[in-house]
């Protein structure tokens, strides 16, 4: 049972929803906004990642690399189709991952306080917080200029040990919480540096690798 006060970190991609969001999105703005061209920079956006994890970049180099895909379109624009992206994915249904929703309302319920931390943006993170009441968005940060994005990123991604880094900085905000004490949800490897800041992490899925990594951990299976 959570108690009141615990922090619950969790991954969103493929850990609380089933889209890889990012990927979900390009598509979906994109496509939107721009029709046939737009349709054709997601493509090449995709390609492009593709070829850069082919030729051995890690997923820190390629997040980064994602996110020049959107040099020049306006924050608000995006944030705005961001949360109608949300809308008609979530009314769709099967958007969540039903055995990891049903475990975060529990925490919720019990006095926790939710931290989404990935590296997707807040366009994407923003409506799945406010939907869940996570309390907390720690997400790779796109670079503003004059309200458009410029194509870089604030600092390190949030994946593998940029997701260490920001555990670390919500703990420092909460000083009567134990670490020992908190959960924290993921799916991928990549989620390790995260997982093993947390007492309690909790492993979404069937990786082995991340399983044999933490063989203490609880499993929540799909």
């Amino acid at each position: 049972m959570t108690s009141a006060g615990t922090l619950v970190f969790t991954d969103v991609d493929e850990t609380l929803i089933r889209p890889k969001s990012l990927f979900d999105f390009l598509e979906f703005f994109f496509t939107g906004r721009y029709g046939d061209a737009g349709a054709r920079h997601a493509r090449a956006t995709r390609q492009h990642l593709a070829r850069l994890q082919r030729a051995g970049a890690g997923r820190e180099e390629a997040n980064r690399a994602y996110y020049g895909a959107w040099r020049g379109q306006p924050a608000g624009e995006v944030a705005e189709w961001g949360r109608r992206w949300f809308d008609e994915r979530r009314a769709g249904g099967a958007f969540y991952l039903p055995r990891t929703r049903a475990a975060l309302r529990r925490h919720r319920e019990e006095g926790a306080v939710l931290v989404l931390v990935s590296g997707a943006f807040d366009a994407v993170l923003d409506p799945i917080a406010a939907d869940i009441g996570a309390a907390h968005v720690r997400g790779t940060r796109p670079h503003l200029r004059d309200g458009l994005y410029t194509g870089a990123v604030i600092g390190p991604p949030v994946i593998g040990e940029g997701k260490r880094a920001a555990v670390r900085a919500v703990l420092r905000g909460y000083p009567h919480v134990a670490a020992d004490d908190c959960y924290a949800y993921g799916d991928h490897l990549s989620d390790l540096p995260m997982l093993t800041e947390v007492g309690r992490p909790v492993v979404v899925g069937g990786s082995r690798e991340l399983s044999a990594a933490l063989p203490a951990a609880d499993v929540l299976p799909y």
